[in-house]
């Protein structure tokens, strides 16, 4: 299969999932909210590994995948979740749909990064980064942040975009991550003064990091490889790591209870984890669980530090998890515009 029929059957998926259809040995559906264009290559390398396996994809931002998943949730349309936020993931009401699975290779990831009941399995992840747009900057005489506490200064007013936390994984990432490093009472109170300065909140996470990219505004608050990517295609764009330390998120993979093609399922879920595919998280992803994924020099020239986890913030994820409800309700009522 071509990158062009693997991204043809994507956007064939949609009418797929509304048919009704019932899956056919061969044939197999994926909710992700994984990138688009990483979506496409790593259809194309499974496709060039396991021919006679056809993945429709529906592909999301987080939030609206969750919800979906949950609106569906008495009659699943998918067979597997593939690269969705742990965060979410983690909600009761999805773990209840995933059935336990080991794949071949889950020995070798870190318990860490997998379920102790099977459940779920991370392989790539990502982390917050500022797509700082040089140019930009200097038209409009802006210093260059370092800091979450930089971005509160007036003179940024106006020049920064961020997701939105309600439908945006990175989004919901940033904020609950600050509200972890501050403390909730102080943490709103950043959220409030930083608002001031954000010109808009925006559904996806790396759009604002291409909307810097293009200079429509000077800082847009990202997942870092959506700013290393924009780097590597010749943009103005410099990534800055908070110094605070960056709020991450790991991406996880589950079988479905419903699924009708449960083999054909495992094959796709057991190719995730081989060296083919950490491979290309080497080249697509911040961060990897599954060993072989290195970044290439290309990807380190850009900016990604060689070793991730020195500018990381140590996250919680089961807080992350049991409050993101309350979070976002909160963050919409105070914050959403």
């Amino acid at each position: 299969m071509t990158i062009r029929k693997a991204a043809l059957g994507a956007l064939c998926a949609f009418a797929f999932l509304l048919s009704g259809t019932a899956a056919r040995a061969g044939e197999i559906t994926a909710y992700t909210a994984l990138e688009e264009d990483d979506v496409r290559v790593y259809l194309a390398a499974f496709a060039k590994a396991k021919p006679s396996i056809k993945v429709n994809v529906l592909r999301l931002s987080t939030g609206d995948l969750i919800a979906r998943i949950l609106a569906e949730k008495a009659n699943p349309r998918h067979d597997v979740i593939w690269g969705t936020a742990v965060t979410q993931v983690s909600d009761p009401r999805i773990l209840e749909m995933a059935e336990p699975y080991r794949p071949a290779g889950i020995e070798k990831v870190k318990p860490q990064f997998k379920d102790p009941a099977g459940r779920w399995f991370a392989t790539t992840g990502y982390f917050a980064g500022f797509c700082v747009n040089t140019e930009a900057l200097k038209k409009h005489n802006l210093p260059m942040p370092a800091s979450w506490d930089d971005l509160l200064k007036p003179v940024y007013k106006g020049h920064i975009v961020m997701p939105n936390a309600a439908s945006s994984g990175t989004g919901y990432l940033q904020i609950v991550s600050l509200l972890q490093m501050k403390g909730e009472e102080k943490g709103w109170q950043f959220l409030r003064d930083l608002d001031k300065n954000v010109a808009q909140y925006i559904k996806s996470g790396s759009r604002p990091c291409k909307m810097a990219a293009t200079g429509e505004y000077a800082i847009g608050l990202s997942f870092a490889f959506s700013g290393v990517k924009q780097i590597m295609e010749g943009y103005p764009i410099k990534l800055v790591i908070p110094k605070e330390g960056a709020g991450y998120e790991v991406e996880v993979s589950a079988l479905m209870k419903a699924s009708k093609n449960k083999a054909d399922a495992k094959q796709f879920l057991d190719w995730l984890l081989t060296l083919e595919a950490a491979q290309l998280y080497g080249e697509r992803a911040e961060m990897s669980s599954v060993p072989g994924a290195k970044p290439t020099e290309a990807v380190l020239k850009a900016g990604l530090p060689a070793d991730v986890s020195s500018v990381l913030y140590k996250m919680d994820f089961d807080a992350s998890a049991k409050n993101k409800d309350r979070i976002v309700a909160e963050w919409k009522q105070k914050i959403e515009r």
